[in-house]
């Protein structure tokens, strides 16, 4: 299985990793199957853009990269725009992600939303989308 340099670099040199104490939204997604979790954390200021991103993934290179460049996608943008957040526009900074790793940047899209999803329930906003249900199958294919 080859991975971008991209990939590799979030990787080796993860981006925004920890916690963010008193965070406006919190998300934790995982997939049962694999056992990613990814755990997000939003700072929101009164404008609803975010000021900080953190994130903390258990799971594979491809999980912990994936969270590593939408934590980078989203930082200093609104949460509106951070709903646009598309796992394939995650895919695409990171250069590609082997077919059997999307399932990866699928988590740190839902990772987002389901923070959203939390700050809009904190500020009694309605939450208008739809959050996922990972425990889906998925093969996993292994190369030598």
């Amino acid at each position: 299985m080859k991975y971008s340099e991209k990939v590799m670099d979030h990787f080796t040199n993860p981006r925004n990793v920890g916690e963010i104490e008193n965070a406006d939204g919190v998300g934790v997604v995982g997939n049962a199957k694999c056992g990613d979790i990814m755990k997000m954390y939003l700072k929101i200021d009164e404008n609803e853009v975010i000021t900080d991103c953190k994130f903390k993934t258990f799971g594979c290179g491809a999980a912990i990269a994936t969270s590593s460049m939408a934590t980078e996608l989203v930082k200093g943008h609104t949460v509106e725009e951070a709903l646009k957040l598309t796992n394939s526009a995650v895919v695409e900074a990171l250069d590609g992600l082997p077919a059997v790793k999307v399932h990866c940047s699928v988590l740190a899209e839902e990772a987002i939303k389901s923070a959203v999803a939390d700050y809009y329930t904190k500020i009694g906003k309605p939450v208008d989308f739809e959050l996922e249900d990972h425990d889906h199958d998925h093969d996993h294919v292994v190369e030598d």
